[in-house]
């Protein structure tokens, strides 16, 4: 598994390499120095106020815990960390899932049950608001006139897949596929050995159920909100690209990030999408606005941006080690 882990990101740096050298670095590296310590600032400012968000929505995914500002600030921090791993981890983004809960659990008393159901459902949240984000992204992609038609039709199928995957995730919550599926091996010869698991599995699908069920506004407002942090990242890519002197529209910006959204949930196995995501920007920019250069000055601008969350994220998972645990679950 570590030799599978390492060749994924060897192939990730080798990817990299091969995008970098593919345009003229000195250029690159001038557009990217026109950012600026006040721009990349904005730019931190901006991700900070998308972050919270994001929080917010997994905030409300736990509704054994009160919406207050101490516990807002637990959960920004558990997700810094969880975060670090989701990056880095070659798991589609669910790497740092098990840390989360395991710090509710031990930090605040959160049983694990309780804690990845919440992950679980923001996790839906987020995937459901994804996929409107990118259906009218790819409504833009469509009348674009200056993207190829091979662009459109790979958009197009991944947004079929990828929202058929996040269907499919939501119905098996919703209709407790995954208690039915247990219940059915537990009568097969030999399934006596699952037996006993069988009403654990079958109280976390009633958690997933009752918070669809029973706290709908809360669903559908948690889902408002991380449709805005998706449209907070246009606006990042549309600051960055002004910042460089070679500002976008909101629709091509919107493209932009659709696509490299998509791309990075399709190639979810390549730890932070190294290689991937600057040639997707190359890419684009290459086709909107003539400068494949200025695509990978965008590309590394967020890059400086994502490392910092990393190194603060590796911080407070420092602080978390040094931390005695607590069972304090109510506390506000």
């Amino acid at each position: 598994m570590r030799f599978v882990k390492i060749l994924y990101l060897l192939a990730g740096a080798g990817l990299f390499a091969f995008v970098v050298f593919q345009t003229d670095l000195a250029q690159v590296w001038a557009m990217a120095s026109q950012v600026g310590f006040l721009g990349f600032g904005a730019i931190l400012l901006l991700y900070l106020t998308a972050f919270s968000i994001d929080v917010l929505t997994f905030h409300m995914a736990l509704i054994e815990i009160p919406l207050t500002v101490n516990w807002f600030w637990r959960i920004f921090n558990i997700r810094l960390v969880g975060e670090l791993f989701n990056t880095v981890l070659p798991a589609g983004g669910l790497g740092g899932e098990p840390v989360k809960a395991l710090i509710l659990k031990r930090r605040y008393g959160i049983g694990l049950k309780a804690g990845t159901a919440s992950l679980v459902l923001g996790k839906t949240v987020n995937m459901i608001a994804l996929v409107l984000f990118l259906a009218i992204g790819f409504a833009f992609m469509l009348e674009s006139e200056r993207l190829p038609v091979i662009y459109k039709t790979i958009g197009g199928a991944g947004l079929a897949v990828f929202a058929l995957s996040i269907l499919a995730f939501f119905l098996i919550q919703r209709i407790r596929l995954t208690s039915w599926l247990w219940g059915t091996l537990s009568k097969l010869p030999g399934g006596n050995r699952i037996a006993h698991r069988i009403e654990q599995v079958r109280e976390f699908d009633d958690m997933l159920v009752r918070f669809y069920s029973q706290h709908g506004g809360r669903f559908l407002l948690a889902i408002g909100f991380a449709l805005v942090n998706w449209l907070l990242g246009i606006a990042e890519i549309w600051i960055i690209s002004w910042l460089l002197g070679h500002p976008v529209s909101l629709i091509d910006a919107w493209i932009i990030e659709a696509a490299i959204q998509l791309v990075r949930s399709a190639i979810f196995i390549m730890p932070a999408s190294i290689g991937v995501q600057e040639g997707t920007f190359l890419l684009l920019y290459a086709a909107i606005s003539g400068s494949a250069e200025l695509g990978l000055a965008v590309a590394l601008v967020r890059r400086a941006r994502e490392l910092i969350w990393l190194c603060w994220g590796g911080l407070v998972g420092l602080i978390y080690l040094g931390l005695p645990k607590s069972p304090d679950k109510t506390g506000c």
